[in-house]
């Protein structure tokens, strides 16, 4: 019988374990399908506090598990495969194998959307990213390329204009989903040029492990060119790892787990973190807090019932 479980191995499931295992509630860590979370597809992050020079994505989430580890936490590779969360203790499918435990904190975080092409993959990190406030500092004068048609591409091609000398903002139809206030704020600014009923063909080069420019196709035309561009952002969405719980966690229609206050879900015991709730902030910073607020919650339920 576990005290706690935690899915998920990125900033706030990494957190949370340091958190709980400091508590000396010896908590299980479910690694989950993305080890490491979004921070291990990145490079260099320089925006989480205390690394004046930086810190590479993969080597900061490996340090919180490392601390976690120190403190008596416990990892396991694999996926939770199924869940009953319909009485307690809760119990759970990891690879195969049931575990029972007595308070859960989903931090199973959410996964982009990519456009699935094998340049654009083998490139993540190397000039293809899913976060302009990750990586547009690195941008500087330099050529752009957003991907997407909703709030989120708007937002991201505005912000980028901040850094780049210009921000190209592609999408496959001819109309946007975005509310019309983001898209006039888009067609105001200077800096964006966009090419609407476009799709992107090709990422380059691959071989020289670096983003030089994308092959577009224009779907109306029938017109394909290769446009230069040094950063390739795609804004197309995320997708909470949240579907192993449907029907007993709520969530909005997107998937995201609806908080009911604090790391609170609504099944009592079972608490969120990080990025599977979060839609607006999507930080390493912001996850790692969330996670210290689930394992604290947890924490206090536990001791309340006399654990």
């Amino acid at each position: 019988m576990r005290n706690v479980v935690i899915i998920g191995s990125g900033c706030a499931g990494n957190t949370a374990a340091v958190y709980a295992a400091r508590a000396n509630l010896k908590p299980l860590v479910v690694s989950g399908h993305e080890a490491g979370g979004q921070l291990s597809l990145t490079t260099l992050v320089e925006n989480f506090p205390g690394f004046p020079e930086g810190i590479n994505g993969p080597d900061l989430v490996e340090n919180i598990k490392k601390q976690a580890e120190h403190f008596g936490a416990e990892y396991v590779h694999g996926n939770v495969l199924e869940a009953d969360l319909s009485q307690r203790p809760f119990r759970l499918n990891v690879e195969g194998e049931w575990t029972e435990t007595r308070t859960v904190i989903v931090a199973s975080g959410a996964s982009a959307r990519w456009l699935g092409l094998p340049s654009e993959q083998k490139l993540i990190g190397h000039g293809v990213s899913s976060c302009a406030t990750c990586d547009g500092f690195f941008y500087r004068n330099k050529k752009i390329m957003v991907i997407g048609g909703g709030d989120s591409a708007m937002e991201e091609a505005n912000f980028l204009t901040r850094f780049g000398q210009e921000v190209a903002l592609v999408h496959r139809r001819e109309e946007f989903r975005a509310s019309k206030i983001m898209l006039d704020r888009v067609r105001a600014n200077p800096k964006v040029k966009l090419l609407t009923n476009t799709v992107v063909e090709e990422i380059f080069d691959v071989s020289k492990d670096l983003v030089t420019g994308a092959r577009l196709h224009n779907v109306k035309t029938g017109q394909t060119w290769d446009e230069p561009v040094d950063g390739f952002f795609v804004a197309i969405g995320h997708i909470p790892n949240t579907a192993v719980f449907q029907g007993q966690i709520l969530t909005d229609a997107d998937g995201y787990i609806l908080s009911q206050g604090g790391a609170r879900t609504n099944v009592k015991g079972v608490f969120h973190a990080g990025d599977v709730q979060d839609r607006t902030y999507r930080q390493a910073i912001t996850a790692a807090g969330a996670g210290c607020m689930a394992a604290i919650e947890a924490e206090r339920f536990l001791e309340a019932e006399g654990h």
